[in-house]
């Protein structure tokens, strides 16, 4: 059965705290978000079992690692990156403005996806107790 086009619109909120991901829409294959975050990122290695997802950079800067903090990539606006399920990797913002970015997923619909954590917390986020804040 096709399902209904959606419309959607975006605009940057306003938030307390470092990190906040929106769902801007979504289906049962594919999921568009935006991050926005103002200090730090997803700042553990980690990979995801069933989502391949495009990274875009609207505005911001940001800087992508691998294993061993080897630097992937740093993007600034109109650049980005895909990262195939699978792949196991981290990112922090890289400017003093907030970093606003796309994601899109596309989903594996073979597997469950999990967002798998392969290394501890940075510690600077520890101790600002701000890992993983999501509103």
């Amino acid at each position: 059965m096709p399902q209904e086009a959606k419309e959607f619109r975006y605009q940057t909120p306003e938030f307390q705290g470092v990190k906040k991901t929106l769902t801007v829409c979504s289906s049962d294959l594919m999921k568009v978000q935006v991050q926005v975050v103002k200090d730090g990122g997803e700042n553990n290695l980690h990979t995801h079992t069933g989502d391949d997802a495009f990274w875009y950079v609207i505005t911001g800067a940001v800087r992508f690692y691998g294993e061993g903090d080897k630097l992937i990539g740093e993007y600034q606006k109109g650049e980005g990156i895909l990262i195939p399920r699978g792949f196991k990797y981290w990112f922090e913002s890289a400017s003093k403005e907030a970093l606003e970015i796309l994601r899109v997923t596309a989903k594996d619909q073979n597997v469950e996806n999990k967002r798998v954590d392969l290394s501890p917390q940075k510690q600077w986020m520890v101790e600002r107790n701000t890992f993983g804040t999501r509103q």
